[in-house]
């Protein structure tokens, strides 16, 4: 009954912040004129009805889904290699898929950036799959590597050792790769870089929907298996389930995920790690059947609210990098405080 009253809690609360993203903004547009527009009305200015429409309500859309999918991702990592520390950018999944989308976007003009707003369809619908195959390859690469170490190094911060490495790595080729690069794809990748929930148009919502919705899907048809792994590899067995099927189930998962998210919105930070913490601090159980919802809504809350600090400021837009951080680092200096306590 507590679960219960507390997942209705988080979903009135990502309904509230979700409203607050379509009726606040940079521009001032009266209240009653935005739930016009919403239901089909007329606006009074036109422009009103393109801002409404065309960017708040895909943004609204696109940070709910990057915060669950982001959150969700960290938690299945975090489960899988048994860390609290474990989340796509620290063990370095976000800067493979980041990667991925730097040889698409410094080497082909920068589909997301410039291509997708043009009017052939045909170039829109292979900019977004060569970006997301690009992503989710990258995203991938760097589960399957940590996965396999996972098998021969016992020790978890070894392992979150070299999840910072295969950043670091990453980082390095990237780096490379805007030296070499033409400057206006390294302009449009460094814009990518800084985070935004802006960028998805409304012809774009529909894919990025779907993939994040795939993703979501797995993730919860994976909930008895990341319960059974909690009580360890050997346990989970002894109840059945498949080891090896499981953890490339949530390979798949997790790079489809983060590669959508990443794709899209950027590199987007601390939302994998700091999400799952904030999800068990509010429910208290490491139970997924509760734990996974929890995420999802938790996620998409904070990634709402982190969107409305972004879009408040007149005549600007911050990146939402800049205010990830500001929730998500308290989060993790406590619980590292806590288990050394």
């Amino acid at each position: 009954m507590r679960h219960s009253l507390l997942i209705t809690i988080l979903a009135a609360a990502t309904l509230l912040l979700a409203a607050c993203n379509l009726f606040c903004g940079s521009v001032s547009i009266p209240a009653e004129q935005v739930l016009d527009i919403l239901t089909g009305g007329e606006a009074e200015k036109a422009s009103w009805h393109y801002i409404v429409i065309g960017s708040r309500l895909p943004q609204t859309i696109t940070a709910m889904l990057c915060g669950a999918a982001l959150a969700v991702s960290g938690l299945m990592l975090q489960t899988a290699f048994r860390n609290p520390l474990a989340g796509p950018s620290i063990l370095g999944i976000t800067n493979g898929a980041s990667f991925g989308v730097a040889l698409v976007m410094l080497f082909s003009g920068g589909v997301l950036g410039s291509g997708m707003v043009m009017g052939d369809s045909a170039l829109a619908l292979t900019g977004v799959w060569a970006v997301i195959m690009s992503a989710f390859l990258g995203a991938l690469m760097v589960i399957a590597l940590l996965l396999s170490l996972s098998q021969v190094i016992n020790s978890n911060m070894m392992l979150l050792i070299l999840g910072i490495m295969v950043s670091y790595l990453t980082s390095s080729v990237v780096a490379l790769l805007n030296y070499f690069a033409d400057s206006d794809n390294v302009h449009s990748y460094v814009m990518w870089g800084m985070g935004s929930f802006g960028d998805v148009t409304l012809k774009q919502l529909p894919w990025f929907a779907g993939t994040c919705l795939v993703g979501l899907v797995l993730a919860i048809l994976q909930i008895k298996p990341l319960n059974a792994l909690l009580l360890g590899n050997n346990y989970a067995a002894s109840l059945g389930i498949n080891i090896r099927r499981t953890m490339a189930m949530l390979l798949i998962a997790t790079g489809l995920l983060t590669a959508s998210a990443t794709a899209f919105c950027g590199p987007v930070a601390f939302i994998g790690l700091a999400v799952p913490h904030i999800a068990r601090l509010t429910v208290r159980t490491a139970d997924h059947r509760i734990l996974v919802p929890a995420t999802i809504l938790t996620g998409s809350a904070l990634a709402l609210l982190c969107n409305v600090i972004c879009i408040l400021p007149e005549n600007t837009i911050i990146p939402i990098n800049a205010v990830t951080p500001l929730f998500g680092a308290p989060v993790i200096i406590y619980i590292i405080w806590k288990e050394k306590k």
